[in-house]
């Protein structure tokens, strides 16, 4: 048995021992700290959770190659000529030890490579994952989900669905991602295609129900001239947001979403935002809906769907301000900019438009912009809230504009409306006609009222 023991003395076997027993106890170690909370960088989690673990495997692999290596290299001739495998007899108390040693190493390093693979995937599925370790990519999409109102959910709720066939998909295209992050081939900015993104039914009907019925929603909607005294607007928007009555009956928005209700069309576009074709069923019966100047090979070639919540609501967790106007009203009405200063709303607005390098360019140059201007013709007592002025319009260019991804407002659109983007009016065109002569309308009050 001596002699088959010394198979596993070559320079490959040794390694895969060092190898196997380093990443063992760092991965031990680390994995302790990791318990008591000793370290959160997104890429010492990469390193702990996914190199680590990977070491180890491969060194357990290079022993048994070093034993082969060495056993092909003394069977071709070289001393000593040749091995016999090693001859277990349990009685003998000297291999019953070996044996009882080998059970209990390899019961272990079943144990650390459980826990490594575990963390492994549970880290994987962190947002620190998703948004840190690629840092540059995917920054506008992580600094817009900690601002929305899914930050508490993990990105993995809705970008994977359940089960492993999506698990292993979204691993895989992840994987292509990092190669990509790796080269820097990435696209500037990054568009998610429609098509990788996980049906609303295993993602957002987990926690929403679309039949629910929720009648009108309020909303006010506060803007700001760029006046001396910033004078302020308000509209009123009545929603008719619906859905399906204790009667059954389904009104307003929501009934696009309505389980009884198939609404389906044809884009022609990457991004679904040019809509030629509709197709509704209904309790009245089945209608199309056509745009007549657009060619039948045209819709051929078209992408056919029904449709589903993240239609309209295809930013709910990554939302970017669609003009430097808009992020500034908000923060006026939400007291981050004083609207006591004069003529702030217009100065904001004034250096978020200004085109800048970096961030860092950026900051130091609406703080300058900005202090300059009140320096010119100070308001009396201000000072603190010219300081709180300067700071809020940063973040609004800290939560907008990323240069290096040449993301800023209204890169991205939104759906939901139609102000800004096209939005409902993707379909509600006045254009999309039916054999009968009957139109998809732009009729204002189908959808809300205003005051």
């Amino acid at each position: 048995m001596a002699k088959d023991v010394r198979l596993i003395r070559s320079p490959i076997s040794i390694a895969g021992m060092i190898v196997t027993t380093i990443s063992a106890v760092v991965f031990l170690v680390v994995l302790l700290g990791d318990l008591f909370g000793l370290h959160t960088n997104p890429y010492l989690g990469i390193v702990f959770f996914l190199v680590l673990p990977a070491l180890f495997v491969l060194g357990l692999l290079l022993i048994p190659l070093g034993a082969w290596v060495e056993r092909r290299r003394r069977a071709a001739g070289k001393p000593p000529a040749s091995v016999e495998w090693p001859r277990i007899d349990l009685n003998d108390p000297a291999q019953r030890r070996v044996a009882v040693i080998v059970f209990a190493l390899t019961m272990a390093n079943i144990v650390i490579v459980s826990l490594g693979a575990f963390r492994g995937v549970e880290y994987m599925d962190s947002v620190g994952f998703c948004g840190q370790a690629c840092h540059t990519p995917m920054k506008p999409e992580l600094v817009a989900h900690q601002q929305g109102p899914h930050a508490r959910n993990s990105c993995v709720s809705c970008h994977v669905a359940a089960g492993a066939r999506s698990f292993v998909r979204s691993k895989l295209s992840g994987t292509r991602r990092l190669l990509a992050v790796g080269r820097g081939n990435y696209s500037r900015p990054i568009v998610a295609a429609p098509e990788d993104l996980v049906a609303a039914r295993d993602t957002c009907e987990k926690c929403h129900s679309p039949a629910q019925f929720r009648g009108d929603l309020t909303r006010r909607i506060p803007a700001y001239e760029d006046t001396e005294k910033n004078t302020e607007s308000i509209t009123t928007l009545h929603l008719h947001v619906g859905g399906t009555d204790r009667m059954g009956r389904t009104t307003g928005i929501h009934w696009h979403a309505d389980p009884s209700t198939v609404v389906e069309y044809i884009a022609t576009d990457d991004q679904r935002q040019t809509i030629p074709w509709v197709r509704v069923t209904d309790g009245n019966g089945t209608r199309e809906y056509t745009v007549g100047t657009v060619p039948p090979d045209q819709l051929a070639r078209g992408e056919r769907r029904r449709m589903e919540c993240t239609d309209c609501h295809n930013r709910p967790s990554h939302a970017i301000a669609a003009t430097p106007e808009r992020a500034v009203d908000v923060a006026i009405s939400r007291g981050e900019i004083p609207v006591m200063l004069p003529f702030v709303r217009r100065e904001a607005v004034k250096a978020l438009k200004e085109s800048y390098p970096s961030e860092e360019s950026a900051i130091e140059a609406i703080s300058r912009s900005l202090r300059d201007f009140y320096k010119a013709q100070p308001p009396p007592g201000a000072d603190a809230e010219i300081g709180r002025a300067v700071l809020a319009t940063q973040n609004i260019y800290r939560r907008s504009v990323f240069p290096d991804m040449k993301v800023t407002f209204g890169t991205y659109a939104n759906n939901i409306g139609h102000i800004d983007a096209p939005g409902c009016f993707r379909c509600h065109t006045d254009e999309h006609v039916a054999k009968d002569g009957k139109k998809i309308g732009q009729d204002c009050e189908t959808c809300h009222a205003i005051e």
